[in-house]
């Protein structure tokens, strides 16, 4: 990534819509700032090989069900570039491998510090802990606010919005559902 270019971008971006930073104090490095954040937090999660990671994690085991609740989860909009935040809870039913749960933590962090859509996120985490773990099943329930949603268009909506993604047999749809706090 190119930090100078884009906090050139962003300086002629905020001049596109009659803000100039030479005039502006409260607008004096905040190009920089921008680059900075999208570069070093917002899209980090593009330098983590999911591979790579999950490879060297995951360990022999069973359990029943395993879930890792509250991972925090901030994320960019792709469509208006705000940002989204709140929390995921991953469960899986493991067959013969489990993994730490620092490394269930890094996946979803992985995959939300990216321009990705909430949906996306959730369908990533579990092909990629179904891929490495091969458990009976494997869901992510994703509860986000999104700036997007109480800034633009008519609705000005302000509610969490949740989204879940599971892999798995029907037959154990039940299961997951609890074990993600659906309740069903």
């Amino acid at each position: 990534m190119d930090r100078n270019a884009a906090a050139k971008a962003i300086d002629s971006f905020l001049r596109a819509l009659d803000r100039d930073p030479q005039n502006e104090p409260e607008l004096v490095g905040t190009a920089d700032r921008v680059a900075r954040a999208f570069i070093e937090e917002l899209m980090s999660g593009y330098a983590t090989d999911i591979d790579e990671l999950l490879s060297h994690s995951v360990i022999s085991g069973r359990s029943d069900v395993v879930a890792v609740r509250n991972v925090p989860v901030a994320t960019t909009c792709p469509h208006h570039l705000t940002p989204s935040a709140g929390h995921a809870v991953v469960a899986f039913a493991p067959r013969d491998l489990i993994l730490g749960f620092g490394a269930i933590t890094r996946v979803v962090d992985a995959y939300s510090k990216r321009l990705a859509l909430q949906e996306q996120i959730g369908l990533e985490v579990v092909g990629a802990l179904a891929k490495h773990l091969a458990p009976r099943w494997v869901a992510c329930r994703i509860i986000l606010s999104h700036s997007c949603m109480r800034t633009s268009g008519g609705g000005h909506h302000e509610g969490p919005v949740e989204t879940l993604a599971m892999i798995g047999p029907e037959e154990d749809r039940s299961s997951a559902y609890l074990a993600v706090g659906l309740g069903r």
